[in-house]
């Protein structure tokens, strides 16, 4: 039969689509392998504690084109990704960012928790000696985290060939984000202001280390640049010098401010230079431990956390000057690390992202000034409160409540168990008194058992709410605050008020808190402006799916498409 023309054209477009096809998808197969041969050399996991995610455009004018700037120009930008667990703090955070994952799995659920009937630290661990060290600071490692962490899906993906080494000032900053099986941890001191680990790591301290510790960089850095001396020889705790002229700090409220009047110049975390020191440890481990230039050709992963951040903006609040000038300050660090990785491991052959643990709110006062509603959590008043209240109804001699830490309150077990006629049902009615008191007052948003949520407790603080509680650590009976409220960080230390709670904190549900910087760049990673809502946990999993390995044991994440479209 005579084929018409109609038929033809249709043969050679179904030939066509065939071939489209075929090339599409040996290049989407090639594309595959390309991904497979070539990960980056090394993958530098940063985060910076208390780290608001407006400071990338509050400050942008003043970064440098080498250090924050460069991320954002390069990288693949995450403007909306949020916490998505309560309490918003340092141990937890470090935790959700390195194992994608919530407390409810990783059993982290505060800087502070109960282990036995014992109030402690997320990584004290007695099993273990201190490298470097005679403190109980040294006893310490990931033994309670209870998932893994993207570093230890990397060691485990690679025949435990990569190296992994952390550095952090704050124990927990370190030792959560390098694992269970990092090569080592290091974090620094009090004391000696040294850096140091545990035996958990490794047997001693290399010598690169000990060499790096004989430089007393942090005692340098104190004493040249943080105290000062008043006229009898005396240190005085004052604010160091800003970098550059106090009227160019436009972003920031003036020098004297009564809402940030703590001095913060007597000890290292409590200086940008703790953060200078940071980066100066992380460089010394880049360069000793030749980490992107592994001789198997497998990616190694450097995580650091810059501490101080936190600590100053516990003491000062957003607003304060010395805030812009750390984050200034901080660029520059930034600049050093990238720049060091151009060098060391080769332009386009490393990937960093740039996240935080939490964020932070203004000051209550500065936000009352201006007509913003705000409050303050003064914890340790409304525990000694309850605590009376418990005392005298139910006749305990002791104190029934043990703590109020990030919102929960957790009672005292032994306290509970030595009365006379403690039973579950007069547990309940302690709760249940407890919660009585907390939902009238002002401040409070909800108060519940957190296995009783209540069903007008509406999204997303009920989600959070459960990521956050874990049935064997948290507390007995959780705290909302209402949105502006946020919790006094002195209350309980400092005695004479004036009225004016200084400094800020962080930990609740509300965006100020929960609102976190997320930057890709490097090697496979494209450019983009992200602002679709993510999740903190989105963070491990996409780090995973960058470079092809499993996700960590406890992730509920979904992976971030950032990849270099072909």
């Amino acid at each position: 039969m005579k084929q018409t023309s109609s038929n033809r054209l249709f043969r050679i477009l179904a030939l066509f689509a065939i071939l489209h096809s075929s090339f599409f998808t040996l290049h989407s197969n090639a594309q595959k392998v390309s991904e497979l041969e070539n990960k980056p050399k090394i993958v530098v996991g940063i985060v910076v504690d208390q780290m608001r995610w407006d400071y990338l455009s509050r400050y942008y004018d003043r970064f440098t084109d080498g250090g924050f700037r460069r991320m954002m120009a390069d990288g693949y930008n995450c403007n909306r990704l949020l916490i998505n667990y309560v309490p918003a703090v340092t141990a937890v955070g470090h935790t959700a960012i390195y194992t994608g994952s919530v407390p409810a799995f990783t059993g982290i659920v505060g800087n502070s928790m109960f282990f036995d009937g014992k109030w402690d630290s997320p990584v004290r661990d007695l099993k273990v000696e201190g490298l470097g060290t005679k403190t109980k600071e040294g006893k310490a490692s990931p033994h309670r985290m209870l998932t893994t962490t993207m570093t230890d899906e990397l060691r485990l993906a690679t025949n435990f060939r990569s190296k992994v080494i952390s550095v952090s000032i704050k124990d927990r900053g370190s030792i959560f984000p390098g694992g269970h099986c990092a090569n080592a941890s290091y974090w620094m001191d009090s004391e000696s202001m040294d850096f140091i680990s545990s035996t958990y790591y490794m047997k001693e301290l290399p010598k690169w280390v000990k060499d790096f510790n004989k430089q007393k960089l942090g005692v340098k850095y104190l004493n040249e640049y943080g105290r000062k001396k008043d006229k009898n020889g005396e240190y005085v705790a004052d604010f160091w010098e800003l970098m550059y002229d106090a009227n160019t700090y436009t972003q920031s409220a003036g020098l004297h401010e009564k809402y940030y009047d703590q001095r913060t110049g007597t000890i290292l975390k409590y200086l940008p230079y703790g953060n200078t020191y940071t980066a100066d440890m992380a460089l010394a481990a880049l360069k000793n431990e030749k980490l992107g230039l592994n001789p198997d050709g497998v990616t190694d992963f450097l995580a650091i956390s810059f501490s101080c951040t936190d600590m100053i903006g516990h003491k000062l609040g957003p607003n304060a000057p010395w805030i812009e000038d750390t984050y200034l300050r901080l660029d520059k660090e930034f600049r050093r690390i990238f720049d060091a990785l151009d060098a060391q491991v080769g332009k386009g052959e490393w990937v960093a992202f740039l996240t935080a643990d939490h964020a932070g709110s203004h000051n209550v006062v500065f936000r009352q000034e201006h007509g913003i509603p705000a409050s303050t959590w003064p914890y340790y008043r409304i525990m000694k409160e309850l605590n009376d209240v418990l005392k005298s109804e139910f006749g305990f001699e002791q104190n029934p409540i043990h703590s109020l830490e990030c919102h929960n309150i957790y009672f005292d077990n032994k306290v509970l168990t030595s009365h006379a006629n403690y039973s579950a049902d007069m547990r309940q009615k302690m709760i249940d008194h407890c919660i009585d008191i907390l939902v009238k007052k002002d401040i409070v948003a909800y108060a519940y058992e957190p296995r009783k949520i209540p069903d007008y407790v509406p999204e997303p603080v009920r989600t959070m709410s459960i990521n956050g509680y874990n049935p064997k650590r948290s507390g007995d009976i959780q705290v909302i605050l209402e949105a502006n409220v946020t919790e006094d960080y002195d209350d309980g230390y400092k005695k004479d008020y004036n009225g004016i709670p200084l400094g800020t904190n962080h930990a609740v549900w509300s965006p100020y808190d929960t609102h976190i910087p997320f930057i890709v760049v490097g090697k496979g990673v494209r450019h983009a402006w992200d602002d679709d809502t993510h999740t903190v946990n989105d963070i491990a999993a996409t780090i995973c799916a960058l470079l092809n390995i499993q996700q960590p044991s406890g992730c509920i994440g979904k992976a971030i498409d950032v990849k270099t479209k072909r």
